[in-house]
């Protein structure tokens, strides 16, 4: 899966934005209150909005004031939310419309909802789901049969309230697999918000096999990962003492309880120490490796400010680690304030993003003249970034 472009119209600071050819690996920049959290917390929204409704998910976003602190300020129109992404790399390109709105009683409800496939540069869109108020069409027939757009076969379908997201409902039934198809992808987006106070300490008896949001079940995936793929673990401790300066050797020991714990050789010292004596960077990187090698990769994921706790030389050994992720076919995310993170990305993977008149845009690096001939010359982003060259975004 890989979206490749982004529209928001009237959706918090974003009046009227839009990303275009977004690469596997995408790094934002862009001053505090210019909206990296909010491109995060969209992803979060619809995902929200899929497990519930439009009126929850709002409410979740933006508290008591639901639609109308969501909606830009001083708009009149509805929220615009707009996917364009492709299941595979050969696969039609699929078009998602999400249109929210107010009625006269201040509920938030579905004004318009499409989603569409278009099959090669040229020709109509082939529209597979439109609905509008709760009520509209969907395609029934597998994509793959379908060779012509008079062989599309539609049924009418009404939901039982116009703030349900007409892909919740349709995504339950297989005969709608361009539903499934978004539905699924939704479902499976994954937005870190990784604390290390809650992943330092160890967890009693349990079981995780994928690492939550904060982390703070990092010790059990560790331990699942130990007993059910010895691979992907040797793989990640490995990773880990290449990464990591001065810790020459992880390796792990089973207590009689069962548990796992992680011994760290310290080139400096003759005795191995447990995972709870090192540093908090040391912890967080382990962290991001057990997220980045999953033996079940998640197709996007979302990470903010991974620089925070870590030592700026870790920061090339981690954008590599994400570009390694993207490259075995899922797409990352990250906003960053650090220089040295921004170092170790390339002209294509950066975007930056400035407020103009109150509102915020979004740039693409590559775009830039400037910066691009910098790059060609040699120079690297993030002693760009601190030069001054992002247009009004400075390095905070």
């Amino acid at each position: 899966m890989k979206i490749e472009s982004l529209r928001l119209k009237n959706f918090k600071t974003f009046c009227d934005a839009e990303m275009t050819d977004i690469p596997r690996f995408c790094v934002l920049v862009g001053a505090n209150g210019t909206g990296k959290s909010t491109i995060f917390s969209l992803f979060g929204f619809l995902k929200d909005a899929l497990a519930g409704n439009i009126q929850t998910a709002l409410m979740k976003m933006g508290g008591s004031r639901g639609f109308r602190e969501v909606r830009s300020r001083g708009a009149d129109g509805p929220i615009e939310i707009e996917l364009k992404f492709r299941e595979k790399a050969e696969s039609p390109l699929i078009t998602y419309l999400l249109v929210i709105n107010e009625d006269q009683n201040g509920r938030a409800f579905i004004e318009h909802e499409i989603l569409q496939y278009r099959r090669g540069s040229r020709g109509k869109p082939w529209r597979f789901l439109d609905f509008a108020n709760g009520k509209g069409l969907a395609v029934t027939n597998e994509l793959d049969a379908v060779t012509d757009i008079n062989q599309l076969v539609r049924e009418e379908q009404r939901l039982r309230s116009p703030d349900i997201l007409a892909i919740k409902g349709l995504a339950q039934y297989e005969r709608f697999p361009a539903v499934v198809t978004l539905a699924t992808l939704i479902e499976n987006w994954y937005v870190s918000d990784f604390h290390i106070n809650k992943a330092r300490p160890e967890q009693g008896a349990g079981f995780a096999d994928h690492l939550s949001r904060e982390g703070e079940n990092l010790s059990l995936v560790i331990e699942y990962l130990h007993n059910n793929h010895p691979e992907v673990f040797q793989k990640i401790l490995k990773r880990l003492a290449d990464s990591v300066p001065g810790i020459s050797k992880v390796e792990s020991k089973t207590t009689e309880e069962g548990r796992v714990l992680l011994k760290f050789q310290d080139g400096a010292f003759q005795d191995p120490f447990l995972a709870r004596y090192v540093s908090d960077g040391t912890i967080k990187m382990l962290a991001y490796l057990t997220l980045l090698y999953d033996p079940n990769p998640y197709p996007l994921l979302c990470v903010e400010e991974p620089e925070n706790q870590l030592y700026p030389t870790l920061l090339c050994h981690l954008a590599e680690e994400f570009r390694r992720y993207s490259l075995r076919g899922e797409q990352v995310f990250v906003s960053t304030h650090s220089p040295d993170f921004l170092n170790a990305t390339r002209l294509e993977e950066v975007f930056w993003l400035e407020k103009q008149n109150g509102a915020t845009k979004i740039l693409r690096a590559s775009q830039d003249e400037q910066v691009a001939k910098y790059i060609q010359a040699g120079d690297q982003m993030g002693y760009l970034w601190k030069e001054g060259l992002f247009g009004k975004v400075d390095p905070q």
